[in-house]
């Protein structure tokens, strides 16, 4: 499904820009993840045992959704989300079972996680002692920027306050105890997904970095003489498009201005630990469901962007796999992305040279150029008050939305060319994808009734009185201004489980439901007499006066916990832009909300975007509970990654129409919406008129 990557770098990187370092041709091979995790915690340990003895050199856990926004499995928006798109992981039980025979002191391990970062640290900390294994040795990185989550991925939990808080608790916990632990990873990757031109990825990942660093600083926890041990251990986290230049010199201009900033704001005078240290996955957002063999070249054309030139080079790099847009990938698939990594490392010469672009014209121009405006746009973000106050305000997310816009029109258009998608799109049968039924991996749906029977097991068989103690601890701890992370410890210890600790923060921090960017965002494709999108406007606009409605009514909703929301704000801001009135509430939405939302608004149809894979579960639910509040007749399409047995079955429901990646023309959909209203509304077809 939806990739989630988070690699950190290895604890002493030679990545990032380095330009007083002297040459070190032979340089060792980067470290080699998969991000990896599915159905329950011992079917994931056998695959990272399995992927290790293939040559993989670090571990990479991916959550699933309802441990990254921090609910059990028996919650109500758990369901259909159990497993999906990473490991359940509820508890110390599941954490020992994902890490059996796997020697934590002895391995390298990244866990994306965000907004529960300092539970899962917790209780992979606890499972480290019980192996008999001392914290100071564990080597590793959590995720842990919950700034990205507003903007982009959206699996955050509590307000930006207290967001930061438990950041920067984390922090000084892992500096004193944990050394050797990436406590953050500041991720531009997501930024770029969501749409973030290189400027804005450089500039709005520096501005979170500094407002991290700001708030550790000014919090006392560590002395003065240590702050330069905090800054040592600050890593990012970037993505890789195909624009592989353009790509490797933005990596050049994220060393330059980390080296600028360490120095100037914070006084490091360490080379050492002012290095820029990051780790990388390479696009997903480019990777095409249209003849998707074309995304294996994609893939090593974006590796390449981040390992061909010696001083900007990732030392920690995971690759998604070539039907990443189809599904859930199978093991022979993220085996197939491993291997291009072997192959390059240690096949061809690129470790054995200096910095191949040294002394190029074109490359200094074009850092030079994107370090000048990435500077600027982050002086702008802090004359606002730093990125919280951008995120606050809605400032960031509108642009991310704006520019996410502009690239689907240039992709629309076919200004920006995309091989099998918008260009060259004939093609012969590819036998990868013959059986598409068996080309990704399928999730057992009965998965989840286990996991949830094995939680219930769990409780029942814990030390009751010992876990409320510890989530009593944690409530006081968090009124006042005590140390989280030691709080959050002894709750690991004490058998409590991800809903509770994350529940009893929810209780004194709240909750936060971050701006959508939608209203703020621009007109991206102009409605020009004679333009595609002026020929849908008027029949938004005759579809209207023939229902006597004033305007068309579009409810975008995302059900269950998928915080995807790139593709869902396109839809709605081209709707707007094509004359519907459109009801777009955020993430995070149980199928109930959605449907009552629907019935007050008297909308025409209900749009859903669910890229997680709970579609199965979420959709019919939502179709059964408009037929309950007598609006069965509103036509309800749905959008996502979603295989094709899975959309016959899906129509076969009552969904009017199933749109996946391949169905690039957002325009075009906005069309085929109109068209379900009429034909929901028993009105003739109508055609564009010339």
């Amino acid at each position: 499904m939806a990739s989630e990557p988070g690699p950190g770098p290895e604890p002493e990187p030679s990545g990032g820009t380095r330009p007083k370092d002297p040459p070190r041709p032979g340089d060792r091979p980067w470290l080699m993840r998969t991000y990896a995790g599915h159905s329950t915690a011992e079917a994931s340990n056998a695959l990272y045992r399995s992927n290790l003895a293939k040559g993989q050199t670090g571990l990479s856990v991916a959550f699933d959704l309802p441990t990254q926004t921090g609910y059990d499995p028996d919650h109500v928006l758990a369901r259909g989300e159990v497993g999906r798109v990473g490991v359940p992981v509820s508890h110390l039980g599941d954490m020992r079972r994902l890490f059996r025979d796997i020697p934590l002191d002895r391995t390298n391990t990244s866990m994306t996680i965000n907004a529960t970062a300092m539970w899962l640290l917790a209780l992979y900390q606890v499972v480290a002692e019980e192996q008999g294994a001392d914290p100071a040795r564990l080597q590793g990185t959590t995720q842990n920027d919950i700034v990205k989550e507003y903007l982009s991925r959206g699996t955050h939990v509590f307000p930006p306050v207290p967001s930061l808080r438990l950041t920067t608790d984390m922090i000084t916990y892992t500096v004193a105890h944990i050394p050797r632990w990436n406590p953050i990873n500041i991720c531009s990757y997501h930024l770029q997904e969501a749409g973030a031109t290189p400027v804005q990825e450089i500039a709005y990942a520096m501005s979170t970095a500094i407002a991290v660093l700001d708030a550790v600083r000014d919090g006392g926890q560590v002395p003065a003489e240590r702050f330069g041990d905090v800054v040592g251990r600050i890593s990012f986290f970037v993505n890789s498009g195909v624009r592989f230049v353009e790509e490797m010199c933005k990596m050049r201009a994220f060393g330059r201005i980390w080296d600028g900033v360490t120095r100037e704001r914070y006084g490091v005078t360490d080379e050492k630990r002012r290095r820029f240290r990051y780790g990388v996955q390479v696009n997903s957002l480019g990777l095409t469901e249209a003849q998707p063999e074309n995304n294996v070249q994609r893939i090593v054309l974006e590796t390449l962007g981040v390992t061909l030139s010696r001083d900007a080079r990732a030392r920690a790099v995971q690759l998604p796999a070539w039907n990443e847009a189809l599904g859930l990938p199978r093991p022979w698939d993220q085996q197939w992305s491993l291997r291009i990594q072997q192959v390059l490392a240690l096949e061809s010469d690129l470790l054995e040279y200096e910095d191949i672009f040294a002394g190029s014209h074109v490359v200094e121009a074009k850092v030079a150029g994107l370090v000048a405006d990435s500077l600027a746009e982050m002086e702008r973000i802090e004359e606002m008050g730093g990125v919280m106050a951008a995120v606050e305000s809605g400032y960031l997310k509108s642009r991310l939305v704006s520019s996410h816009a502009e690239r689907r029109a240039r992709i629309e258009s076919g200004e920006e060319k995309i091989v099998g998608v918008n260009c060259y799109e004939t093609t012969e049968p590819s036998p990868l994808t013959a059986d598409l039924d068996t080309a990704v991996m399928t999730i057992d749906p009965a998965n989840e009734a286990r996991v949830v029977a094995a939680l219930h097991e769990w409780r029942s068989g814990r030390d009751r009185a010992r876990a409320e103690a510890s989530l009593a601890a944690l409530r006081k701890d968090a009124a006042g201004d005590g140390d989280l992370m030691a709080a959050t410890v002894e709750c690991a210890r004490a058998g409590v489980t991800t809903g509770e600790w994350a529940g009893a923060l929810r209780e004194v921090f709240g909750e936060f439901r971050a701006p959508t960017g939608v209203g703020g965002a621009p007109v991206a494709v102009t409605a020009e007499a004679g333009s595609p999108l002026a020929a849908v406007r008027d029949r938004v606009a005759r579809t209207a006066a023939e229902l006597g409605s004033g305007r068309l009514r579009l409810l975008v909703g995302k059900p269950g916990l998928d915080g995807h929301s790139n593709g869902a704000e396109q839809i709605a801001v081209r709707a707007r832009d094509a004359g519907f009135e459109v009801v777009y509430q955020g993430i995070r939405l149980t199928p109930a909300q959605i449907v009552d939302a629907a019935v007050a608004e008297d909308v025409h149809c209900v749009g859903l975007s669910i890229l997680s894979g709970s579609h199965a579960a979420l959709v019919p639910d939502v179709l059964e509970r408009l037929r309950e509040a007598g609006a069965g007749d509103v036509p309800v399409i749905v959008g996502g990654i979603i295989p094709g047995a899975d959309a016959t079955a899906l129509r076969a429901a009552g969904v009017a129409a199933v749109f996946t990646p391949k169905d690039f023309g957002i325009t075009e959909i906005i069309g085929r919406i109109v068209d379900e209203i009429r034909h929901a509304n028993k009105l003739d077809p109508l055609e564009a008129r010339t």
